[in-house]
């Protein structure tokens, strides 16, 4: 009885960094939506897709950066998150007419999720949306936006696209101090949506 239960431990956790990846076929959608977070390696996916001509719109929303307001007060003032993707787009070739910053101060996945929804809904229909992010993220914010999707009547399509520019695969992910935590904070993240998150969204 042990060694069965070692042996399925074992198993689960051999593929728990792989199934984090969720890894769609990119196809022709409606528009784009990069993820804030890791800002090198989904702004060289994004403007690859951008370019390959798999949406003609790409979304970002103003991410949170804490205290930076008190900064400003103080006559400090730094470039956002958003702002700092927004430009390098720019510069990779992406037309500044085809993006659009939502404002929000989002402090997480959920948050970016129901933005971008109310912003979409009531417009022209959205078939497919191919939603941009680090390979890790993947999964959960697959998750996290076709709920949110779906419980608003939106029978929108998210495709998840990780960025090939990052090289997180979830294959040996516990021979590495920065996989292992990878893997770790997405796994504690999942189990809050589910426990306590996810309530909030169908409340939305």
């Amino acid at each position: 009885m042990v060694s069965v239960v070692v042996v399925s431990v074992l198993f689960v956790m051999r593929f728990a960094g792989t199934w984090l990846v969720r890894k769609d076929v990119p196809v022709k959608a409606d528009v784009m939506v990069m993820l804030m977070g890791s800002i090198p390696d989904r702004v060289l996916e994004a403007s690859d897709l951008y370019r390959a001509g798999y949406a003609k719109k790409i979304i970002l929303v103003e991410e949170n950066m804490g205290s930076y307001r008190k900064l400003e007060e103080r006559g400090a003032k730094i470039l956002s998150n958003t702002t700092q993707c927004f430009n390098a787009l720019v510069k990779l070739g992406v037309q500044t007419n085809d993006i659009t910053i939502l404002p929000g101060d989002a402090q997480s996945t959920q948050a970016e999720a129901i933005i971008v929804r109310d912003f979409l809904k009531g417009r022209q229909e959205t078939e497919r949306l191919i939603l941009v992010t680090s390979p890790g993220h993947t999964r959960r914010s697959w998750i996290i936006f076709s709920q949110a999707f779906r419980k608003s009547g939106m029978k929108t399509r998210i495709i998840a696209v990780p960025s090939k520019y990052n090289a997180f695969s979830g294959h040996g992910w516990w021979k590495h101090k920065e996989t292992i935590q990878t893997v770790m904070q997405e796994y504690i993240k999942l189990f809050s949506y589910f426990v306590f998150e996810r309530r909030r969204l169908d409340a939305v």
